[in-house]
């Protein structure tokens, strides 16, 4: 990465979509929006490879970009996956091909496209974007949590403007931290359980499938002539958002419950991290701003600080979620590229 012009492709990969930014090297993004081509994942590593480097193209067609000018790719997935992309050993909600189980996905797209190929999770690719976005010029000086509410609970640490991975990559997997029931759930609630095994973790509260499996069920039990009730529980958990931007009781309690389990998340953060900023990004960032604003302020209601703490840390959403990931990649690629080419 020398004193000419490069660039950094990000490659946000999903179940059903990739896409995909350019990053230069002064910092400018040359995608204003979005840059979308179909994954398919679903067909498996073959064909998801063949959609990533025909996603690559097509935004280097869009932009003027010279592949000869392009420096490395940044690639994030959702997980489970290693720090280094390789994906669980039990695929994923996206990965659930058999041929995925214990895949590479990174070193076998480095070597599809001959290019330097850095990976991130998606959470910690939005996080990542985030942080940047917030602080600007700041960002390598400040420190973030996150927490992305979407199908499962994804987070990220970053400190100094940098994601924290842990040993085996698995720092920042916010949604698996248990909670104390007491003060969160209802009297007679039953305890929400997670896939992974755990028991009232944030996950299990704080997420689609929190809403669908565990949230829904009780409190269709306090209002039985709600008309979600008639309704298959994936379509009522789904449809839940549109009733809590009409002021719902039975979706704002619902909403209350996840806000007091990410207040409870945060909460945990400061005394660990104490960090200058808590973002919260997922479903909410598309909701109306009325709904969106208020389900914020609930969180950080619940966020016990202590009063120094008060007085510096800031909580907002998640900019630009549907370009976060893609962008958020770009930049992991882009630090990580500088490090190498500097010998650090």
């Amino acid at each position: 990465m020398g004193s000419n012009p490069w660039y950094i492709v990000g490659l946000d990969n999903g179940g059903t979509t990739n896409n995909a930014t350019v990053l230069d090297s002064s910092g400018h993004y040359l995608v204003p929006g979005m840059a979308e081509s179909p994954s398919h994942v679903r067909e498996g590593p073959g064909a998801a490879l063949q959609a990533l480097t025909t996603a690559l193209e097509q935004v280097l067609e869009v932009t003027g970009v010279r592949r000869s000018a392009v420096a490395g790719i940044g690639l994030d997935t959702p997980g489970p996956a290693s720090a280094d992309g390789v994906i669980s050993a039990r695929g994923s909600t996206n990965f659930i091909h058999p041929e995925w189980g214990g895949f590479d996905i990174r070193t076998a797209l480095e070597d599809k496209l001959g290019l330097p190929v850095v990976y991130s999770n998606d959470a910690n690719a939005a996080a990542l974007y985030a942080h940047h976005e917030y602080f600007g010029p700041e960002a390598m000086r400040r420190s973030s949590v996150s927490a992305i509410v979407g199908t499962g609970l994804g987070g990220a640490v970053v400190e100094s403007g940098h994601v924290v991975r842990g040993a085996c990559g698995m720092a920042g997997e916010l949604g698996h931290i248990t909670l104390p029931p007491g003060g969160l759930l209802e009297d007679g609630q039953p305890l929400p359980g997670c896939n992974c095994g755990n028991v009232c973790d944030v996950e299990s509260i704080a997420s689609l499938t929190g809403i669908e499996r565990n949230l829904l069920p009780h409190w269709l039990t306090r209002f039985t002539d709600h008309p979600l009730a008639a309704e298959p529980l994936p379509y009522a958990a789904k449809a839940l958002r549109s009733y809590a931007e009409r002021d719902d009781p039975m979706a704002l309690a619902i909403f209350e419950q996840q806000a007091k389990a990410l207040g409870m998340l945060f909460t945990m953060a400061s005394n660990f991290t104490d960090p200058h900023a808590y973002f919260l990004g997922g479903g909410v960032v598309a909701a109306r701003p009325r709904f969106r604003d208020w389900l914020l302020e609930r969180v950080r209601e619940h966020t016990v600080l202590r009063v120094e703490q008060q007085r510096v840390a800031v909580f907002a959403l998640v900019p630009d979620l549907d370009m976060a990931g893609a962008r958020g990649a770009a930049i992991a690629a882009r630090d990580v590229l500088r490090l190498r080419a500097s010998g650090d």
